[in-house]
């Protein structure tokens, strides 16, 4: 599988680490190399690219704001010399976040990531990512990127979409052996929660729109290495 990939930095010293770099891994495709976040956002209207090697402090537009602004966007590996922005960055689910500077050691790790990651969503696709529940007497069908969270009942579970809820008398071990183990986790005994989906952690729930979402003591330390990829800044 080739990664069409493209650069996004202002500065053109990193700009020509990065091109070195990917041209010494034989499955990236560089297929362009942009000054500021704008040039890439004019690109991406006529082109097409699987993966962003994206800066963050830039002029004009920076690489947290373009990712705000872009629909569809590709995925992202951040390359900046800021580390204060790593918990913000998970928000966007990039792949990975490099620190400069950057050592080829790690920006091979990310490399084999991003495969990983991007052969991985190629197979969900060609899968249909999709499971069927049983309820009311008929198997539904749910779109996997459609799930907020799913929560556990004494003796039946509830599905959360973003279009309703779906009642099921299946135990919640049995759900949660169907779904993509990196885009989900268990935060509680009773709840399973798209990590997609999350937009904050506050103490000791997972906030997902106007749900907030239990996170037990036991599994904490999991679920926030989970969401957060252990990128998580401290003083």
């Amino acid at each position: 599988m080739k990664i069409d990939c493209i650069v996004v930095d202002d500065e053109s010293i990193a700009r020509e680490g990065m091109v070195n770099y990917i041209d010494q891994i034989e499955f990236f495709n560089l297929v362009g190399v942009f000054k500021n976040a704008v040039q890439a956002t004019n690109f991406l209207q006529t082109s097409r690219a699987d993966l962003i090697f994206l800066d963050i402090e830039m002029p004009l537009l920076s690489g947290l704001d373009f990712l705000k602004s872009t629909k569809d966007c590709p995925q992202v590996i951040f390359t900046t010399a800021y580390s204060e922005y790593a918990l913000e960055s998970y928000q966007f689910d990039v792949i990975d976040y490099l620190v400069k500077p950057i050592s080829f050691d790690r920006f091979v790790q990310a490399a084999n990531k991003a495969y990983r990651h991007l052969n991985q969503r190629t197979e969900s696709k060609e899968n249909d990512r999709e499971i069927f529940i049983k309820t009311d007497q008929k198997l539904a069908r749910v779109i996997i990127n459609d799930i907020l969270y799913i929560e556990g009942m004494q003796n039946y579970l509830i599905v959360h979409t973003e279009k309703e809820k779906l009642i099921t008398l299946i135990p919640l071990k049995n759900v949660y052996s169907l779904l993509p183990e990196d885009e989900f986790v268990q935060t509680h005994k009773s709840f399973i929660v798209n990590r997609q989906k999350v937009e904050a952690i506050v103490g000791n729930e997972v906030l997902l729109g106007n749900s907030r979402i239990p996170i037990s003591h036991r599994l904490k330390s999991k679920v926030l290495d989970k969401l957060t990829h252990k990128k998580i800044l401290r003083k």
